[in-house]
């Protein structure tokens, strides 16, 4: 079982530079570092933070690629107890304004155009990194005592999520939560000083902003490859002898096609490890074929709380529909509308207790009283209700059904987006699919990103789903949308079934 740890983000790396200070820690387009000079940049971070005036509680709201930059000031930040406020590099005007007016900011770090976005929307100081980290690096061997005042309950993070509502919601992610989800995810993923994380993802999303944190947790490193181009993915992977590898279903597919057209010898990746979305069955088996000593981890989760479920990587393969089972210190309880748990195999809410579950959404108290509620079932902590349904078999181990949103009825039955585009992924030629719900006079539709004709799709999704749930229209793209988390942008496709002719 893993130990309650409560500790600041940076210590994770303080702890890493006092076991393995010259091993590398990260690696990006540009350059590397070992995590004693990660530390000593992120000190630096502290020192010019200080001198800027910013002090614990202040938010900084961040726009910036995935560098070694980044890293450092992620930890700078924790140690002078400023709030980072990390924001996609691809959110646009429309959501930046939202995010400045919720979070109000003491400071903007930015770099390239958005420097005049950002300028001509707040009266904050808005600096460019890259005279920021000249700067910094400048200050590297100065150290400033940490406030006296911090403590583990300190917000660390607010994580800005798509949800609902047409405004982005920001999770509050203090210290004690994210250190505990980090530790008690290490526990099962086993990260080592062996391992190099190849990480496309953004550290705007807690997925990417994780690794970093893991991989100190490993004494590993990790490859920031947001900036490298897919024509060259797998070669990135060969050349920084890439052995996990996070992924979501486009992605996944995306390396197990490129995996089948290579000649050369394939990175010695040991693992992927999947969230966002259920990984297909078809992908998973094409990812095996292509690197047969790979283990493939099913995860899931929310920001809300980091993670909820892994399937342990040593049990790959022996419950191939299950989410895996709750983190360790963690508990999983299925509910009815009413509040009561369900039987063994019943499906119900996902609802989550354990010290990974985070405090609320910043200065949003209806939805965040509506997610997070005072445990009934006899504990004394927060219980989140997660909006997804699922069900828990005789083993504890979890099933994830869909989100409240993707669960719809149609000629009298209950059907989920969920089951719908597992089968569509089952076809060959499909690379991605996307379900979209009935919405009034319009019916239920599939996206398939193929080469096949809709009619084609359609003809073989009715081989392998009842009538009812078999699509009545079906869109064919080159490439499916993506919101910026790396989900299927349904909301988009929704909205363009309804504003044109079905």
């Amino acid at each position: 079982m893993v130990a309650l740890a409560s500790t600041f983000v940076h210590s994770l790396l303080d702890e890493a530079v006092a076991e393995a200070p010259d091993a590398v820690a990260v690696r990006d387009s540009v350059t590397a570092v070992t995590y004693r000079e990660l530390a000593e940049a992120s000190e630096a971070f502290a020192v010019w933070l200080d001198a800027r005036g910013l002090r614990r509680g202040d938010r900084l709201v961040v726009q910036l690629p995935s560098r070694i930059e980044l890293v450092a000031l992620v930890h700078g930040c924790s140690r002078r107890g400023v709030i980072l406020v990390p924001l996609n590099p691809a959110m646009k005007e429309f959501h930046i304004k939202s995010v400045l007016g919720n979070a109000e900011p003491a400071m903007v770090l930015t770099t390239g155009p958005a420097l005049d976005v950002f300028s001509g929307l707040t009266d904050v100081p808005v600096h460019d990194m890259a005279e920021v980290w000249s700067l910094v690096q400048n200050l590297v061997g100065q150290r400033i005592p940490a406030p006296a005042e911090l403590s583990v309950d300190d917000v660390a993070f607010l994580i800005y999520t798509s949800g609902s509502t047409a405004a982005p919601k920001a999770v509050i992610c203090p210290h004690a939560q994210v250190s505990f989800a980090s530790r008690s995810l290490q526990a099962d993923l086993g990260y080592g000083p062996e391992d190099v994380v190849f990480c496309r993802f953004p550290l705007s999303w807690d997925y990417g902003l994780y690794k970093i944190l893991l991989t100190a947790l490993g004494r590993s490193e990790i490859v920031l490859a947001g900036e490298e181009s897919d024509l060259v993915l797998l070669r990135r992977m060969r050349e920084t002898g890439a052995t996990i590898v996070p992924i979501v279903p486009s992605l996944a597919a995306m390396i197990a096609a490129l995996a089948k057209r290579d000649s050369a010898d394939l990175p010695p990746v040991r693992m992927f490890s999947n969230t966002g979305a259920a990984l297909p069955e078809a992908t998973i088996d094409a990812l095996r074929e292509a690197f047969p000593k790979a283990q493939v981890v099913r995860q899931f989760g929310q920001t809300e709380c980091k993670r909820i479920s892994i399937v342990p990587p040593q049990e790959d393969g022996l419950r191939p529909n299950s989410v895996g089972r709750p983190l360790q210190g963690t508990e999983v309880a299925i509910l009815d509308p009413d509040g009561n748990e369900v039987p063994v195999g019943e499906v119900g809410e996902i609802t989550v207790t354990g010290p990974h579950v985070m405090p609320g959404y910043w200065r949003n108290p209806e939805v965040t009283a509506k997610t997070f509620r005072q445990d009934r079932l006899g504990g004394n902590g927060l219980r989140l209700h997660t909006g997804d349904y699922g069900s828990v078999d005789a083993d504890g181990y979890l099933y994830f059904e869909g989100r409240r949103d993707d669960m719809f009825k149609r000629k009298g039955i209950r059907i989920s987006t969920v089951e719908i585009e597992a089968a569509a992924a089952d076809i060959p030629g499909v690379r991605g699919a996307c379900a979209v719900p009935p919405n009034g006079p319009r019916d239920l539709a599939i996206f398939a990103e193929t080469e096949l004709a809709p009619h084609d799709v359609i003809k073989e999704l009715a081989k392998r789903l009842e009538p009812a749930k078999v699509p009545s229209i079906c869109k064919v793209v080159d490439v499916m949308p993506l919101s910026l988390h790396g989900k299927n942008a349904r909301k988009e496709l929704a909205a363009m079934l309804d504003g044109a002719p079905a």
